[in-house]
């Protein structure tokens, strides 16, 4: 017969022994996790758009989750995005308020003064919970680097995606330098002392990095904003959007004063009221500060009802207007930050087989080649005559449809930069490790 007291001893004996044995081993397993995780959350910072509707955010985000990075987002609401939080695909999304789209000086002021607020309350709610090692700020504007400043001081680590060149699109705007451009080349300047890495946006934007960036070549990566072939895809055209017309003409993108929307209407009246041709319907995807303004310049210039005007758009939206399009234009404006900016929208009409009109401009170039027909810069005479040109020469669009198809495949779709997006967070993390 066991004796109860001495049973009881020989338990507790055991299971002392069992806790003075289990304690290193948790924390070495509570160490090795940490080690293993060390430098991989990431934390994103946008102000410019919501996700997941900003396509290069989003698609960036879900490459890094897929890499295995814990990946949270904080970003602005949005009409059709309002919710404070949401979970999609691993990640955590962080909204906040923001006032209405700036347009003056002293509401950009407000906005980017609310956005800053918001970020750094958010940013703290994200330490607390699932913690960051990276902030990964995605300008415009380029004040994101006060909040990556400060967490640096803690070991965090900053990276720049360079979205926007903010000073040369201060002077598209406005149409001047002044204060406000050398205010901006100062964030700039500070924005690219405050990073670890950035991140280009094409050969362009790395030339600013380390020109007056003044970053070392090893710590700038080119990642462009290429589209994502499971996203992009075709879908089966309506015939109404044409309007009872023959044609379509499409454009999807922001309508802003740089935009070039305003030449493109422009073009249009030249089209309709000086070649004749009343068989071309225009329809146009996006929202933006310019967008009622170009709704009243279209009926000023008697084409209102040669034109659609959708607002900000879902992308049932987006696929059924260019699969529908006959062509797509981008009326981008001349100007230097145009000239050195690459637009989605080109890859975008170019992942879907769609031939391009669009002034003569650096960027554009290297993105579309012999997929776009190029007018001289912003002449809307010449615009108007390539678009009605190109629309009369079906076989000619079709091949540069699938010049630009092969393109994006062979070369510029977002498959092709997720690895140098992982390479340069590699290169970030590699002392981690």
């Amino acid at each position: 017969m066991s004796d109860p007291v001495s049973g009881a001893a020989v338990r507790s004996g055991t299971t002392h022994a069992s806790q003075a044995l289990s304690a290193p081993v948790d924390e070495r397993v509570r160490a090795s996790a940490r080690a293993m995780t060390r430098g991989r959350r990431i934390l994103i910072i946008v102000e410019n758009l919501p996700c997941p509707f900003d396509r290069r955010v989003w698609q960036e985000a879900r490459t890094l989750a897929g890499a295995g990075y814990t990946v949270s987002i904080i970003c602005p609401k949005a009409p059709g995005y309002e919710k404070s939080f949401e979970h999609i695909d691993g990640i955590d999304i962080h909204r906040h308020p923001l006032p209405g789209e700036a347009d003056g000086t002293l509401h950009y002021v407000l906005e980017y003064g609310t956005a800053l607020f918001f970020e750094f309350w958010l940013s703290l709610r994200v330490l607390f919970g699932r913690g960051f090692d990276v902030i990964h700020a995605c300008n415009p504007p380029d004040t994101i680097f006060l909040i990556g400043g400060l967490y640096k001081v803690f070991g965090k680590k900053f990276v720049f995606d360079h979205h926007d060149i903010n000073p040369e699109l201060y002077e598209a705007k406005f149409g001047k330098r002044g204060f406000g451009y050398r205010l901006l080349a100062a964030l700039e300047r500070m924005t690219f002392n405050t990073a670890d890495i950035v991140i280009s946006t094409n050969e362009s934007y790395r030339g600013i990095a380390l020109g007056r960036g003044g970053k070392a070549a090893k710590d700038v990566f080119v990642v462009r904003s290429g589209p994502d072939l499971t996203r992009m895809k075709e879908v089966p055209p309506n015939p109404a959007l044409k309007q009872g017309r023959r044609y379509l003409v499409g454009y999807v993108g922001v309508m802003g004063k740089q935009e070039g929307i305003d030449l493109l209407l422009q073009a249009i009246q030249l089209i309709v009221q000086h070649l004749g041709r009343t068989d071309i319907h225009f329809g146009l995807v996006g929202g933006g500060t310019e967008l009622n303004a170009m709704r009243d310049l279209a009926r000023d210039l008697g084409v209102a009802d040669y034109v659609t005007f959708t607002g900000r758009a879902p992308d049932s939206v987006l696929l059924e207007m260019l699969n529908t399009a006959d062509l797509c234009v981008n009326p981008d404006r001349a100007t230097e930050m145009n000239d050195r900016s690459t637009m989605n929208k080109v890859m975008e009409y170019m992942a879907l087989g769609k031939p391009v009109v669009q002034f003569d401009l650096t960027e554009g170039r290297v993105s579309a080649g012999d997929a776009s027909w190029y007018a001289r810069p912003n002449d809307v005479a010449d615009l108007a005559q390539k678009m009605v040109a190109l629309l009369g020469d079906e076989p000619l669009r079709a091949r540069m449809g699938a010049i630009g198809r092969e393109r994006v495949e062979s070369a510029l779709s977002w498959q092709h930069e997720a690895p140098r997006l992982i390479a340069a967070y590699e290169h970030l993390l590699g002392e981690n490790r």
